[in-house]
């Protein structure tokens, strides 16, 4: 009789690692604590449209990389998979002036050199390492802890430019590397897609992912790649409950005898895999003994491991107004929270039939929001909570009408959600849509996916190491279950 592995949470992570738990032979169960599949990677309908809640580019579209062999072997892409027709990755634009970043790496020096001829040698700098980054492929073959000195060698003869990246702009914010442009468009272009606190080399592999087609957005939205991923797992003779809260993870001595659901239900297990966000799985699902000192340190110190969320809203607009872009603008000072924003962007879908109904479109706008600005909407009332939600919603509409005028009274609000939404929604810590932030001030987290003290818990999720996103817990799935097979010494290669 083959061995049963429960997992707990039904995201990206989740459904990875029970596809993959039933092409290794084992039998799985999937406990999901909302209605669907997807975790983060989903959408919701409102007043007939679609609204999108994850995918901006998803990293692992260019076929022969080992993360589109994983996404094909989930069943989230195919060899025929249609991407939108997308050529610019945004748009910054500041006193009356624009600047893109184009997918074609030449196009953009040319345009970059055109509007600030004074940055001419930082800008073609930018451009020859932005080329260097097209080389940081995301490894997803096996677990970095069962490499072996062929793989070492392999990954160093095909990033042999990247440390280039990692020496300019390893240690240095964001916002310290737009001081060495002059021009300010181009300090503010360098500011606005990422929290400026990032650390500025993640930018650089952000851009060039989808500058070496590895950044595609499947047609379809995020909500129904999860679900294609929901269908291999059944197809294969996979279990997923919903509406299945859990409540704990049963131990008996150094074993995880399966998990308690907030029915009271147990369901044992040989091999359990937490594939949520690690906050619960510590001050919930498991004692807090459990935690890796590397995560306390990063829980207590918010400053160098910073939460990122948002406060978004979606509107419906013609379809005529530009399709796919997405453009980051001046605006009025918008105070949330404590804190006050004088930029945010608008994003276009009318690319995808999906998010389009009766000649109007969807565009969705998002004001970042960190740890501070979710304990400012933590404080609030449900009365406070809904008030503040319509007032900054009205403010945020008039600001985008100022931008652009033919938006004038053909704004149709469609909803609002915040850090708050993430944290019931998902259990997200600090409302985060991302792992931590990997800033200059913090080390890069990267768990084990092992906890001392349990040898049948391995943990899976976009939380094991960051800045998280859909590539992390993708193959954070499939490490748990060759993690388990080593454990079983069995061939990991599935």
């Amino acid at each position: 009789m083959s061995k049963k592995v429960v997992i707990i949470g039904g995201g990206i992570a989740g459904l990875a690692a029970g596809i993959y738990a039933l092409k290794a032979g084992y039998e799985a169960a999937i406990y999901e604590k909302n209605s669907i599949p997807g975790g983060e990677c989903i959408g919701w309908n409102r007043k007939g449209y679609h609204i999108d809640n994850c995918i901006h580019w998803l990293t692992g579209t260019r076929k022969g990389t080992e993360l589109y062999d994983v996404w094909k072997t989930v069943g989230a892409l195919s060899d025929d998979t249609e991407y939108a027709k997308i050529d610019s990755f945004y748009t910054s634009t500041y006193a009356g002036k624009s600047a893109t970043l184009w997918n074609d790496l030449r196009k953009t020096e040319k345009e970059l050199i055109e509007v600030a001829p004074e940055d001419e040698e930082e800008i073609r700098k930018f451009i020859e390492h932005m080329e260097y980054s097209k080389q940081c492929l995301f490894p997803a073959s096996k677990p970095m802890e069962m490499w072996g000195m062929k793989d070492y060698i392999s990954m160093g003869k095909n990033m042999a430019d990247f440390p280039k990246v990692m020496k300019e702009y390893g240690k240095i914010s964001l916002e310290e590397y737009s001081k060495r442009f002059k021009s300010p468009l181009l300090q503010k272009l360098m500011c606005d897609y990422l929290p400026k606190s990032y650390s500025a080399y993640s930018f650089l592999v952000s851009y060039a992912t989808m500058a070496d087609g590895n950044g595609n957005i499947p047609m379809g939205a995020s909500l129904q790649m999860s679900l294609r991923m929901e269908r291999k797992f059944k197809e294969l003779g996979g279990q997923i409950f919903y509406n299945a809260s859990v409540d704990k993870i049963e131990l008996d001595k150094k074993m995880a005898t399966g998990i308690r659901l907030t029915s009271g239900e147990v369901v044992s297990a040989d091999y359990v895999i937490p594939a949520t966000d690690i906050y619960p799985l510590f001050y919930k699902f498991l004692p807090e003994k459990y935690m890796p000192k590397e995560i306390k340190a990063a829980y207590d110190d918010p400053k160098a491991y910073p939460a990122t969320s948002g406060f978004q809203v979606a509107y419906a607009v013609s379809e005529k107004f530009s399709r796919g872009e997405t453009i980051f603008i001046d605006i009025d000072p918008i105070k949330v929270g404590s804190r006050s924003f004088d930029r945010m962007y608008v994003k276009a879908y009318g690319y995808d039939p999906i998010f389009v109904k009766d000649g109007k479109q969807v565009i969705q706008t998002c004001i970042t929001q960190t740890d501070e600005d979710y304990e400012y909407w933590k404080t609030l009332s449900k009365e406070e909570y809904d008030r503040v939600k319509k007032e900054l919603t009205d403010e945020v509409a008039k600001r985008i009408a100022v931008a652009f005028p033919e938006l004038e009274g053909d704004m149709e609000f469609l909803d609002a959600w915040t850090p708050l939404t993430y944290e019931r929604y998902c259990n997200a810590y600090h409302g985060s849509y991302m792992s931590f932030v990997t800033t200059p001030l913090g080390k890069q987290i990267r768990m084990k996916g092992k906890l001392k003290g349990i040898d049948n818990l391995y943990v899976a999720g976009q939380w094991t190491n960051a800045p998280g996103g859909l590539p992390v817990a993708v193959a954070s799935g499939k490490f748990a279950i060759q993690r388990i097979l080593k454990s079983e010494k069995k061939d990991i290669d599935i």
